[in-house]
Formats: C-alpha cells, structure tokens, sequence
C-alpha cells in the first residue's frame, strides 16, 4: 500500500471546497471537477480502453457528487475520488464482454501510424505495476508535472520521481524486448 500524504494547505483547500458543495454549491465542485480531471482520467486510462475512458470520468464524478455527504473527512477528497476511479474501473472489467483483436495491419479511416503508435505503446503501459502506470499516463498522456502529480495523488514528490523513473526504465524494456 502507498503512503500518501496531501499539503496541509492542499487538503484544507478540498475540504472548504466539498462542504461548500454539500450545501449545494455547483461552482465549488466544478473547482473539485478541474482540480482532479486529469487524475481521475489517468487512473482510468491506466484501466480501462481509451473508448471509454471519458464516459467513466463523467460517471466517476457524478457518483462523487451523488454519494459527497458519504464522505468522512472532507479533506480526502483526492484519495476518496481516485479510490471511485479505481473501483468504476475494476467494475468495468467485470462487466466487459469479450473483445476479438483485430490485425495490427488492419488500417482504419480515421487512424494515423502515431495514433496507432500511441496506442501500442498504451498497452504496453497497462502492463507495468500500478504505481508506475499510474504515474506515466498522468505525466506522458495528461501531462502533469511531477509536483502537480504529487499534490493531486497525494503521493511525496521523491515517490513520483522513484515512480516516474522505474516506470520509465521499465517501459523502455518492454518497449526494446
């Protein structure tokens, strides 16, 4: 289990933030929304196809918004939102059918080699541990910085750069074998 740790001043910002929202305020949760996005997207990208990552973002949060008086210490919000990201994740791989590969050599109309590329590469991230993926999408795909990753995961800035660094070692291993 990670060990994370959110800036007092951080922490204090959600928690105003989520009890504006329970009393109803949209624009304080639109704030949580924009703080938080690109993580929960991240999360799910590491997870689930490309395809239907934007759906579960929406669901994601609509669920954080549905169920905000649930949660115990208002300060969390960060981990709790990510723990929901996970959680709709591993439920929609539960739910999903069975999916037929289709030849890499198979063009599609609207693909591009980088886009066919990226996604290659994609997989080949899915596969590394979860710190590590999790950690790579949110800085290669989402492009957030390495302090912006630690702030909003709550993780310290020297365990994303441990992260970012293994996971990058690994990939290329993967991606050279």
């Amino acid at each position: 289990m990670t060990l994370t740790r959110f800036s007092p001043g951080h922490a204090a910002e959600d928690a105003d933030l989520v009890r504006q929202a329970r009393t109803g305020d949209e624009a304080a949760f639109t704030t949580l929304y924009r703080r938080y996005a690109r993580v929960v997207h991240g999360l799910l990208l590491a997870r689930i196809p490309v395809g239907d990552v934007d759906d579960l973002v929406q669901e994601v949060f609509l669920s954080a918004w549905t169920r905000l008086d649930s949660l115990r210490d208002p300060a969390a919000f960060g981990g709790w939102v990510s723990t929901i990201a996970r959680n709709r994740a591993a439920d929609f791989r539960r739910r999903a059918t069975d999916v037929v590969e289709l030849p890499a050599t198979l063009e599609a109309r609207d693909s591009t080699a980088d886009r066919v590329e990226a996604l290659a590469v994609l997989d080949v991230v899915r596969t590394l541990p979860d710190a590590y993926k999790e950690t790579l999408i949110l800085r290669l795909v989402e492009g957030l910085s390495g302090p912006e990753i630690a702030q909003r995961t709550g993780l310290t800035a020297a365990s994303v750069r441990v992260n970012l660094h293994r996971g990058m070692k690994l990939l290329r291993e993967k991606l050279h074998a």
